[in-house]
């Protein structure tokens, strides 16, 4: 069992910046691959970002990139979403998880966090 806390989400104005963060225990966290998606009113879980085990390889959703950077440290058990330039569209309630590969479906990750909130107002 891995389990993942998201912290970081907050009320941000259009073009502020927030850093996510997610913490791991349980099983050694250097051997997952992570991912952040999130999950606005009324929609469907969608891909934000994923990382590979050693932060080597990085696959970023058209939406954010260029504005979103994932990263990890793996001696901190941490997964990090820093999020720039926000926008309104980016609000939603945003998940970090954990799975074997650094893929876009949801599907493909076994351990999930609860979630926190990121609200963007314009």
């Amino acid at each position: 069992q891995v389990q993942l806390v998201e912290s970081g989400g907050g009320l941000v104005q259009a073009g502020d910046s927030l850093r996510l963060s997610c913490a791991a225990s349980g099983r050694t966290f250097s051997n997952y691959a992570m991912g952040w998606f999130r999950q606005g009113p009324g929609k469907e879980r969608d891909f934000v970002a994923a990382i590979g085990w050693n932060g080597s390889n990085k696959v970023y959703a058209d939406s954010v990139k260029g504005r979103f950077t994932i990263s990890r440290d793996n001696a901190k058990n941490t997964v990090y979403l820093q999020m720039n330039s926000l926008k309104p569209e980016d609000t939603a309630v945003y998940y970090c998880a954990a799975g074997s590969l650094e893929l876009q479906s949801a599907r493909m990750y076994d351990y999930w966090g609860q979630g926190t909130q990121v609200t963007v107002s314009s």
